[in-house]
C-alpha cells in the first residue's frame, strides 16, 4: 500500500512540476505552447477564410471550448488522471508479475528507423481510437459521456477538445495494452501527438480545404461535419465518419458518408437544446443519469 501512496504522491508532484516547467520554460517540444501555436494558427485561418461566413468569429460556446482545450490537455492530468493512471499501470504490471510476466512487449520496434516507429505509432493508435470512437456511439452508457462532444452547435477548431473526462479514461485504458505490446513510449512520440492535435483542430475548423484524393486518407472538415450532424444520415444507425486523424478506416469499413455539402447542416443531437451548457454540469453528466429509452442510440436518428 505504501508503494501506491508514493506513486500517487509522485504522480501529483511530478506532473505539477512538469506543467510549471512547461509554462515557464518554452522549448521546441513544449506541449503547452504548441497547443497555443496550433490553436492560434487555425483560429487565424478561420478569421481569414471561413467556410461558414455568417458564423460569428467567436462562435457559440467558443470560450467554453477554449477552456476545455487546456483542461483536457493539461488540467485533468494535474487534478487526478496522471496519478491514477500511474497506479493503474503499476497494478497491471504487478498482476502480470504474479504469472511471471515482466512485460507485454510482443514486437520490439526500438531498432526500427525512427520514421517507421513514428508512422507505426500514428497509424496503430489512430486505428485503435477509431474503434473506441465507434464504441462511444454504440454503447448507451458511453454515449451519455460522448454527448458532451456532440453538444457543439457551431463548429470551430476549439470544439476538437470539448469532451467529457471519462473519454480520456476509456481511450487510454483501451489503448494501453496494444501500444505497450510494441514498445510504446519513444521520446519522439511528441511529433505524432502534435500531428494528431493539428489534424483534430483541422477536422473541427470552420474551413473548406479541398484535399483531392487525400480526402480518402485524412479526415477533414467536409467529412467530419457529418459526424456532428443533428440528424444521422439514413441507413447509419450509430453515426458516420468516426475517423480521428485518418478517414481511411471509414472508407474501409463502410462508415464513410458525405450525402451532400454539409456546410450549413444542423449540428448536435435530438435534445441538444436541453443538454447542460456549463462546464461543471457537462463534466458530471452521465455519471448518475439512468439511460432512458428516449436516450438510446436507436433513437438518435429521430427528431
Amino acid at each position: 500500500m505504501e508503494k501506491y501512496i508514493k506513486i500517487i504522491q509522485d504522480g501529483y508532484t511530478g506532473y505539477a512540476n512538469y506543467l510549471v516547467h512547461e509554462i515557464t520554460h518554452p522549448h521546441l517540444k513544449n506541449y503547452f505552447y504548441w497547443l497555443i501555436v496550433v490553436s492560434a494558427f487555425f483560429f487565424a485561418l478561420e478569421l481569414i477564410t471561413p467556410w461558414r461566413k455568417d458564423q460569428p468569429k467567436f462562435r457559440k460556446d467558443f470560450w467554453l471550448d477554449f477552456f476545455y482545450m487546456f483542461f483536457n490537455f493539461f488540467l485533468f492530468s494535474l487534478i487526478i488522471y496522471n496519478a491514477v493512471s500511474e497506479v493503474g499501470v503499476n497494478l497491471f504490471n504487478d498482476f502480470l508479475g504474479l504469472f511471471g510476466v515482466k512485460n507485454v512487449v510482443a514486437i520490439e520496434i526500438g531498432s526500427w528507423a525512427v520514421w517507421v516507429q513514428l508512422l507505426t505509432m500514428f497509424v496503430l493508435r489512430d486505428f485503435i481510437q477509431w474503434w473506441v470512437h465507434r464504441l462511444l456511439h454504440w454503447s448507451p452508457r458511453l454515449w451519455e459521456f460522448h454527448k458532451v462532444h456532440h453538444s457543439v452547435e457551431q463548429m470551430g477548431f476549439a470544439a476538437h477538445l470539448r469532451f467529457h473526462w471519462m473519454e480520456t479514461v476509456v481511450y487510454r485504458t483501451i489503448e494501453y495494452v496494444p501500444l505497450a505490446m510494441i514498445g510504446f513510449g519513444i521520446d519522439d512520440f511528441f511529433i505524432v501527438h502534435i500531428i494528431a492535435l493539428s489534424i483534430g483542430h483541422f477536422n473541427h475548423s470552420n474551413l473548406n480545404v479541398h484535399l483531392g484524393p487525400f480526402k480518402y486518407i485524412f479526415n477533414n472538415p467536409a467529412m467530419h461535419i457529418w459526424h456532428h450532424a443533428h440528424d444521422i444520415p439514413k441507413g447509419y444507425k450509430y453515426g458516420v465518419n468516426f475517423g480521428l486523424s485518418l478517414s481511411i478506416w471509414d472508407y474501409l469499413f463502410g462508415t464513410a458518408c458525405i450525402p451532400y455539402k454539409g456546410r450549413d447542416i444542423k449540428l448536435g443531437f435530438p435534445g441538444v437544446k436541453k443538454f447542460p451548457h456549463t462546464f461543471l454540469s457537462q463534466e458530471i453528466h452521465g455519471l448518475k443519469k439512468s439511460i432512458e429509452p428516449s436516450d438510446s442510440l436507436e433513437n438518435k436518428e429521430e427528431g
